[in-house]
């Protein structure tokens, strides 16, 4: 009994309210205030806010796909071909984005394999339930069917 009055008589100090004690609680309840309105304003700009509101590209599109474990979104891909500086050749870029609009996912899977014209959104980062990429589509701007080369064209194998 004389352990717990013993106890109970030393933490009265942490209750013992002052003028010193009232003004430094305040501090610290403002600097908590302004710090997780800092947290929250960082967020909102990081994930809501477009880094580039209005982009186009350009390319013949290559897949669109339903996927994820969790959040299912529409992720698609167009391939980007030309030359590059420094390097020899033909070469392939992906431009890989994200789709929020089922409607829009679904008429871009149906022009998979054309040229496409895409209108995008980027943002700073992704969220998970928009989709993996910070590139969001939100239009087509213009389709039209693949151009095919105008090279000469490799023959069947024969085996011989």
């Amino acid at each position: 009994m004389n352990i717990f009055v013993f106890r109970i008589k030393h933490l009265q100090f942490l209750f013992h309210l002052t003028s010193y004690n009232i003004m430094a609680k305040r501090v610290v309840l403002i600097i908590l205030a302004v710090l997780i309105a800092g947290l929250f304003t960082f967020l909102y700009i990081r994930y809501y806010v477009p880094y580039s509101d209005s982009g186009v590209k350009a390319s013949m599109l290559d897949n669109v796909k339903h996927k994820g474990i969790i959040f299912k979104t529409y992720e698609g891909e167009l391939i980007q071909s030309g030359f590059r500086p420094g390097q020899q050749g033909l070469q392939s870029n992906e431009f890989q984005f994200s789709i929020e609009d089922k409607e829009l996912a679904i008429k871009l899977m149906s022009l998979s394999g054309q040229n496409v014209k895409l209108h995008y959104k980027e943002y700073y980062g992704a969220l998970p339930w928009r989709g993996y990429t910070k590139f969001i589509v939100d239009s087509i701007v213009a389709a039209s069917p693949a151009v095919p080369s105008q090279g000469q064209e490799i023959p069947p194998y024969t085996g011989e």
